[in-house]
Formats: structure tokens, C-alpha cells, sequence
């Protein structure tokens, strides 16, 4: 096999980098912020003469990723509009650039928290506007901001970018363990509050039929301590 190193947040959910150990690849921590995890990458690089693969603006990894609205439209060929959680911008890109070439005529709305909210700044005004600083939001895989590769696509295909706070992610991920039986993480939670939220209610009547991307089920059980911290 082909040695793979996975540059890593030291902040990351311990199941996350236990999950990369027991797949055979080699971790490698960094500081939880941008700078530093291109300073490791690079690194890394040049040490073991490997190739870097960005998990989110490779645009061969945009294009993989688009392959999840090919399956919703074989799957769901009804559907209206398509939900998903954006962090560097690869997935909803990749869905984006799919959806929009097969189905114009389906909505396509990228989800982020409020605290991260990166991708609405840039949406809002019009030009990349990365975070300043590393984000506080239980929704750790959609801290990082989007880039240079996905942010073109963003702005010109994704129609809109809902945000929702903490409280909304806790709620939502609960309510998705509780009512439908599947263990998501947080960040998967972050497309299902923006579908709950007073923002979505202004989306035209004709948006009946939604797909949401449950984009991840990475739970550490050992930080469920919000839960009990949550009102009801």
C-alpha cells in the first residue's frame, strides 16, 4: 500500500484520530488555524517526497465530492433543493457544479455556524473573506474557512448560505439521534438546523421536496457533555 499521512488538529475528536491510526495511516498534529496546517502539509511533503491531496480545494476532490448530487438525483430525481454543511467549500462546491449543469432549476444552500461563518461573509460582500481566527463552534469539520478554488464556485452557483448558532446544532443533532436513529456528528447537524431555522422559512413555496447531506457520524462519546447542558 501507499503510506498516507493525515495532518491533523491537535483539537480534533479523538475518534477522528483514532479512526486515521486504525487505517494504517501515519498521523501528524498541528496547531488547530490554516497557517500551521499548510506549514505541517508542506512539511510533510518534503520529507517524505509524498503529493499533497487538499481535502478541499484539490479539484480532483471537488469533482469526487460532486458525486453526491448525482446519487440524489438518481435517487430523488423530485428533490428541490439541497442542503449541505460548508467548511473549506470542497463538498458544496463539488455539489454545486453537478447540480447546476444537470437540474438549473434545483436550489442549492450551503450551511455554516454562526460562529464560523466565513462563507456568508464572502457571500455578503462579494470576495473571499476567510476567518479571522480560529472559529468556537461544536461543529469542529467546518472550522476551517473556504479557499481560492471553492470560493468562485460558492459565489457564483450556491444560492444562498444560512447560519445557525450552537443551541440550533445541539438541537438539531439531538433531534436526529432521538427521531430517526442515526448517529451524526455535530457538523452533520449543522444542515439539519438551517433547514429548522426562521431562515429557510422565507425559501419560495415551491421548495417542498429537500435533501439534507448528513456529511459526517464522527462522535466522540466521551465529549457528549453538552447534551446534558442543553434546555429540554
Amino acid at each position: 500500500g501507499i503510506p498516507a499521512y493525515i495532518v491533523v488538529p491537535r483539537t480534533a475528536p479523538h475518534c477522528k484520530q483514532a479512526a486515521i491510526l486504525t487505517y494504517g495511516a501515519t498521523l501528524v498534529p498541528c496547531e488547530p488555524n490554516d497557517k500551521s496546517r499548510a506549514e505541517t502539509a508542506s512539511r510533510v511533503v518534503q520529507e517524505t517526497g509524498g503529493v499533497m491531496v487538499h481535502p478541499n480545494q484539490e479539484p480532483v476532490v471537488i469533482a469526487g465530492q460532486g458525486t453526491i448530487a448525482l446519487e440524489v438525483l438518481e435517487q430523488a430525481p423530485e428533490v428541490n433543493a439541497i442542503v449541505a454543511p460548508v467548511g473549506g467549500g470542497g463538498m458544496i462546491a463539488g455539489i454545486a457544479v453537478a447540480i447546476k449543469a444537470l437540474r438549473p432549476d434545483v436550489k442549492v444552500f450551503a450551511a455554516e455556524p454562526r460562529n464560523a461563518d466565513d462563507c456568508y461573509q464572502s457571500k455578503v460582500r462579494g470576495e473571499l473573506t476567510p476567518n479571522l481566527h480560529p472559529p468556537d463552534t461544536i461543529a469542529d469539520a467546518v472550522k476551517t474557512s473556504i479557499g481560492p478554488n471553492t470560493w468562485p464556485i460558492i459565489r457564483d452557483l450556491v444560492d444562498d448560505v444560512l447560519t445557525v448558532s450552537e443551541e440550533e446544532i445541539k438541537r438539531a443533532t439531538r433531534l436526529v439521534w432521538e427521531r430517526m436513529k442515526l448517529l451524526i456528528e455535530p457538523t452533520a447537524g449543522v444542515g439539519v438546523a438551517a433547514v429548522l431555522s426562521e431562515q429557510f422559512q422565507a425559501v419560495p413555496r415551491d421548495v417542498e421536496n429537500v435533501c439534507i447531506v448528513l456529511c459526517g457520524g464522527n462522535v466522540d462519546l466521551s465529549s457528549l457533555t453538552w447534551l446534558t447542558d442543553l434546555p429540554g
